[in-house]
């Protein structure tokens, strides 16, 4: 079985709405970020069900949104915790409930990171089985430096071996779960992510490629940059 587990619990406050509404409702053609991105995993037939992880306060919102756009295969809503770590952990909690085998495979994605496809999803599915592991990462068109303390480069990397991390990011769903519990009994309750857990614990990752336009929705910049992109896709079609 194959679950998604999105997380769709932040508040937004870089979007900087008027009205402090959470970036996962915004609308770019008349549908909710959230939607958009419920619809990939939602369309694509190696995903069995779907696990939405949400603030609280906006349960019954989300509750109808996707009963409006019929995202039948969501199986749990559940309510975030503090972090992002505590939060992507109770989505872990709901998908294992619904587990059914040790052979199980979860993906961890981004409510607010729409511009994923059935290929990419299947990917990971594919890249989990064969290494147990996928982060899907796009490679960096930019020069990146490193400096020191007084702002003096120490170092030109080579951009060919620097790509960035993004979603999903993908596992047996008893290994990372596992590594989540462990880091809880240690007092670590805000790690930046599920790879970074990994990686700590000691794991072997591997990557998937995936490309620029797999953004996440954060800023105002981020927004209309989203909006551009889903007309494009849309006059595509």
């Amino acid at each position: 079985m194959n679950i998604a587990v999105i997380f769709a619990g932040g508040i937004g406050s870089r979007m900087k709405t008027k009205d402090g509404t959470p970036k996962q409702f915004l609308e770019i053609e008349g549908v909710p970020i959230l939607i958009h991105t419920l619809r990939n995993f939602q369309n694509c037939d190696a995903i069995d069900k779907i696990v939405v992880v949400m603030k609280e306060g906006y349960l019954d919102r989300t509750k109808a949104l996707i009963e409006k756009f019929d995202i039948s295969k969501v199986e749990r809503l559940v309510v975030g915790g503090e972090t992002g770590q505590e939060s992507i952990y109770h989505g872990l909690l709901a998908a294992n409930e619904l587990s059914e085998s040790d052979e199980d495979i979860v993906l961890i994605h981004d409510g607010v990171r729409p511009f994923i496809d059935e290929e990419l999803i299947k990917n990971n599915i594919d890249c989990v089985k064969k290494y147990g592991s996928s982060i899907s990462c796009a490679p960096s068109k930019e020069t990146i430096i490193e400096i020191n303390d007084d702002k003096e480069v120490n170092k030109v990397i080579d951009r060919t071996k620097i790509w960035l991390a993004r979603a999903p990011q993908s596992f047996y769903l008893k290994d990372i779960l596992s590594v989540h519990e462990e880091a809880l009994k240690q007092g670590i309750t805000n790690a930046i992510d599920s790879c970074t857990m990994m990686m700590d614990a000691g794991k072997k990752l591997h990557m998937v490629e995936t490309d620029a336009e797999n953004i996440k929705i954060t800023t105002p910049e981020d927004f209309y940059v989203a909006k551009g992109l889903i007309a494009r896709r849309e006059a595509n079609e």
